[in-house]
């Protein structure tokens, strides 16, 4: 690429858990000929996300190009650590042929390309595209709008009532600002979920935009990379409910860091994070946990009840065997002492 052409960029937005770190890591190891750079956005202050992806790390995407901005908006921290990061991977050698980057599930992806304005890297970097992921079975649950009829026949009874909660004002920034939606973990919802999944999504979308079916990250490149959308330049086309300047704060959601001992079985975490999802509302668990007598640390990744558990790498020289876990919620549903308690279940098994 020549060092007077524009980098492109492409933005990986959608809701938690719905698998954009698997279609990254998967791009990571069949990138079409790419070299790739990451940036990815964390919403907390463990880096969950970016650990798994450095852990695969390939020549067309070494360690170096992944980087990680924890615990902050991307767009709310433009001058101290967007700019500063996207010039670092514009002065790797080789340069990199194009960026991704991965926002927090919580993130409005509007406001993250009005970022991309500033004059440090406008004449630098371009938005090729934005890829929006989107749980089948979660969107043909419903959960973006609990009981949408109950809602719309009281919206309908009184003009001043509210029938959206802040997820579903997530959900559909992330798909008004998208020019490819990914259907994701569509074996889980099925023929009919994905169909619905795909009903949801036409409705909610400004304007027709291809839904691709994608299980655990596998596309081919070329579908989603080499868009040319200039997203930067077609913001009008991607309407938002936070297009009010500074309206996109995160007030809404809130994340702690709860560190947990030494398991003697996963089991037991699993189904204390499955009583958290159901009991508190909980929407997102992610971290790591030590299991006694194995040499490997234990990945955790949850959404909501659905809780997945595998052992990803050894335990290093030194490193204390202390698992950690980010618990994400609606900010009315972040109380510590009731997470503290339902995981100290998961302590006290350990003992």
């Amino acid at each position: 690429m020549s060092k007077l052409a524009k980098l492109p960029v492409t933005v990986i937005t959608g809701f938690l858990g719905s698998g954009k770190t698997t279609l990254i890591r998967e791009l990571m190891q069949n990138p079409g000929g790419k070299r790739l750079a990451v940036v990815v956005n964390e919403f907390g202050d463990v880096g969950v996300d970016g650990e798994i992806l450095k852990s695969c790390a390939i020549p067309d995407c070494p360690a170096e190009n992944i980087m990680e901005l924890a615990n902050g908006c991307i767009c709310c921290t433009v001058a101290d650590d967007f700019i500063p990061t996207i010039e670092a991977l514009m002065a790797l050698e080789p340069r990199p042929d194009h960026i991704l980057i991965e926002t927090s599930g919580l993130a409005l992806p509007k406001p993250l390309l009005k970022a991309f304005d500033w004059p440090d890297i406008r004449s630098k970097i371009t938005v090729d595209g934005v890829i929006a992921l989107a749980d089948a079975e979660a969107v043909a649950a419903g959960r973006f709008a609990p009981n949408v009829a109950a809602v719309d026949a009281q919206r309908l009874a009184d003009d001043s009532l509210d029938h959206e909660t802040p997820l579903s004002e997530v959900f559909e920034d992330q798909i008004a600002c998208a020019d490819i939606v990914l259907l994701t973990k569509p074996d889980l919802a099925g023929p009919e979920g994905v169909a619905k999944a795909k009903a949801v999504i036409a409705a909610e979308a400004p304007r027709p935009l291809p839904v691709i079916e994608v299980a655990e990250g596998v596309v081919d490149p070329r579908v989603i990379l080499g868009l040319e959308a200039a997203a930067e330049d077609d913001m009008d086309a991607r309407p938002s409910h936070h297009d009010d300047p500074h309206d996109h704060d995160h007030e809404d959601f809130d994340s702690i860091v709860v560190d947990i001992p030494e398991l003697s079985d996963p089991q037991d975490l699993v189904r204390a994070i499955e009583r958290l999802a159901k009991d508190h509302n909980i929407l997102r668990v992610k971290g790591y946990a030590a299991v006694a007598g194995k040499p490997m640390r234990l990945l955790v990744q949850a959404v909501g009840a659905r809780v997945r558990h595998q052992f990803d790498r050894p335990w290093a020289a030194g490193e204390a065997r202390q698992g950690r876990l980010v618990v994400i919620a609606e900010h009315d549903d972040i109380r510590r002492e009731v997470i503290e308690a339902a995981l100290g279940v998961v302590s006290e098994a350990a003992q």
